[in-house]
């Protein structure tokens, strides 16, 4: 790995997050890697700043576009935990293949990644509820306007320093117009198109009052799919009920809300939801908890949902099976708990931050 230029932005203290939106604020540097005539460049580190591109690469016009999403997390000063970064790294490929773009190497998006972090080590904050959010990112850049894949790309790695995604616990809105995936489509990827296509109706539903949306199924709007751009889990008679569909995004935050579940005995069901069950659920109270899981949120509850001229509560209840899982999975991504299913990826930072 090459490294182009270091920013001479300093730092003497570790990042504080306090005061600033997700993903407003950038580290010094980005990782860079292209990919012509078959093969992917040597990546390339240099300071965070614009990048040329012209006006007709494919993927302004055809959407060739993948990304993921990830965290590291302090744990003391020269210690840095990334959190199932091979889990990422496989997702990120499989996005790739479904949309017909290349694989990228193990070795330049697992060691770019690391190399960058120890960098920018600084910007991973001490802070409680803080990380630094790691976006790896592709995109077509083969400049045609023929309807077909593109033949050059380009891989960028990003990072930036988080607080809390989510400050309160959420109100949703059940949709039954609009859809986030259909069956064959790419909802079980993580193309950039997906995301465009939700900001109509949860910009809808905002003007209702509520934080997000709940989709349902393309075809009939009668069983619940995800939680905005999280998936979504309940509790019903003291089993954790994952809903399952052919359309949604397998979360791996959902993945391991599902393993420390399992570690912790609670009992698991992972099937078809409806709408009517879930709304059934919640008003005789068999439904006790409902909850958001992603990367950027973790675990966000969820404390009422509108579904037509319908407005439930969900009544707060004593010893949240979410908050147990919440308390496991934040202690293993911090270090205050022994990694017991082989999930952090620990980095060792020899500098000290005043050396940058």
């Amino acid at each position: 790995m090459e490294i182009k230029e270091k920013s001479d932005r300093k730092a003497t203290k570790f990042f504080d997050t306090k005061g600033i939106e997700f993903g407003e604020v950038f580290s010094n540097h980005i990782l860079i890697s292209e990919y012509k005539d078959g093969k992917w460049s040597e990546p390339i580190v240099k300071p965070y700043d614009k990048i040329e591109l012209q006006p007709s690469i494919s993927a302004l016009h055809y959407g060739q576009s993948i990304f993921e999403g990830f965290k590291a997390f302090r744990v003391d000063e020269n210690t840095i935990n990334i959190f199932r970064p091979f889990m990422n790294f496989e997702r990120f490929n499989q996005s790739a293949r479904r949309l017909s773009m290349p694989e990228i190497p193990e070795e330049i998006f697992i060691n770019g990644i690391k190399d960058l972090i120890k960098i920018d080590n600084f910007f991973v904050p001490d802070l409680p509820e803080s990380s630094l959010y790691i976006r790896p990112l592709m995109f077509a850049t083969e400049n045609t306007l023929s309807v077909r894949p593109s033949k050059t790309y380009k891989f960028i790695v990003l990072t930036c320093p988080v607080g809390k995604y989510y400050s309160s616990p959420l109100k949703m809105l059940i949709e039954t117009k609009y859809a986030r995936a259909a069956t064959g489509g790419v909802g079980t990827c993580k193309n950039s198109g997906n995301y465009a296509a939700s900001f109509l109706p949860t910009v809808l539903a905002n003007q209702r009052g509520f934080d997000q949306v709940i989709w349902t199924d393309s075809e009939k709007h009668e069983y619940i799919e995800e939680a905005g751009i999280a998936n979504l889990m309940l509790i019903k008679n003291g089993v954790m009920i994952v809903p399952e569909s052919p359309n949604i995004l397998q979360g791996i935050t959902r993945n391991s809300v599902i393993e420390i579940a399992k570690y912790l005995n609670i009992p698991i069901e992972t099937r078809i939801v409806s709408v009517n069950e879930l709304m059934d659920g919640i008003k005789d109270q068999s439904i006790t908890e409902v909850f958001a899981t992603g990367t950027a949120a973790k675990i966000a509850h969820i404390v009422a949902i509108g579904f037509n001229n319908n407005f439930i509560e969900i009544p707060e209840v004593d010893n949240k099976f979410s908050n147990k899982i919440l308390k496991i999975l934040t202690s293993i991504q911090q270090g205050d708990q022994k990694d017991i299913f082989g999930w952090i990826t620990p980095m060792y930072i020899k500098q000290k931050i005043s050396n940058f």
